[in-house]
């Protein structure tokens, strides 16, 4: 979500700047490889670093983070975010939340779910409702998402809460079940999946990506950046690239993307303390 998000208002941002804008994968470490270079790259506006929902999160996950996400960064914009889907195979019999969670009491740690990898949103929001629904099912880690649903599609797992665009083929084909969206309201793309709330009301979760800059950032070149961004996130053309995979275009000021960081921090980090979840 995070390259393919970047990818798409790159474009229309190089445009707006009259300048190249590049975008650069520096995979490794749960992120911490390129975030840890982000932070440390000088604040002079050209350095950017685009994070997703697991950014503020390694600070719970792991005993030594190389940077302090609070303090290293200074936030530009909130881009996108949206639900993701729970889904499970045809074969496991099961149509609704309720029928989920009934068949999951009947066979305590009988069942497993598929994760795109330890400690990533699809673990932790399988996490979050076991918690609300109480229930005990197992986790299997995969190395990326295309792994988890080919498993997934083939019944050796038994169910997956991920991002819309990871499922959306599958889902389309009849090949997943779709049991509810994790937002509070109902989706376009799928209308007649409900939200989990409907069955665990206040439950919501949404995946994100925003945009970061090295902290000390001049704040007229914050500002800048936030008004070119701003412009790209209100053509039409990226936004009917968002909303086809179920992303909303958020945008707003550098206050409200701080706002919506303290929010996630505060959720997640709760979460990993309360199940005892670490990656040492």
């Amino acid at each position: 979500m995070n390259d393919v998000t970047t990818r798409a208002v790159t474009p229309k941002l190089q445009e707006a700047l009259g300048q190249p804008v590049v975008v650069e994968n520096r995979a490794g470490a749960d992120t911490m490889i390129g975030t840890e270079m982000a932070a440390k790259a000088v604040p002079d506006g050209y350095t950017l670093l685009a994070v997703f929902d697991n950014f503020p999160l390694n600070q719970f996950l792991f005993k030594k983070v190389p940077y302090d996400a609070a303090k290293d960064f200074t936030p530009i914009s909130l881009l996108v975010r949206g639900p993701q889907l729970m889904v499970v195979p045809p074969q496991l019999g099961v149509k609704t939340v309720a029928e989920l969670v009934q068949l999951a009491k009947a066979k305590p740690g009988g069942l497993n779910y598929a994760t795109a990898g330890a400690g990533s949103s699809s673990h932790l929001v399988v996490e979050l409702f076991k918690s609300t629904a109480g229930i005990d099912v197992q986790a299997v880690h995969y190395k990326g998402g295309a792994p988890a649903v080919t498993d997934l599609l083939g019944g050796q797992v038994q169910m997956m809460i991920v991002s819309f665009g990871v499922v959306l083929q599958h889902v389309k084909a009849g090949k997943l079940i779709p049991l509810a969206v994790s937002s509070a309201r109902r989706q376009p793309l799928f209308p007649d999946v409900p939200p989990v709330a409907d069955t665990f009301p206040r439950f919501e979760t949404l995946s994100w990506v925003g945009m970061l800059a090295p902290a000390g950032t001049p704040n007229a070149i914050v500002r800048r950046l936030n008004a070119e961004m701003t412009k790209v996130l209100a053509d039409q053309e990226v936004k009917s690239r968002f909303e086809a995979q179920a992303y909303e275009v958020v945008g707003g000021s550098p206050e409200l993307f701080a706002k919506w960081l303290d929010e996630q921090t505060e959720l997640w980090g709760k979460v990993i303390k309360d199940r005892k979840i670490s990656l040492e």
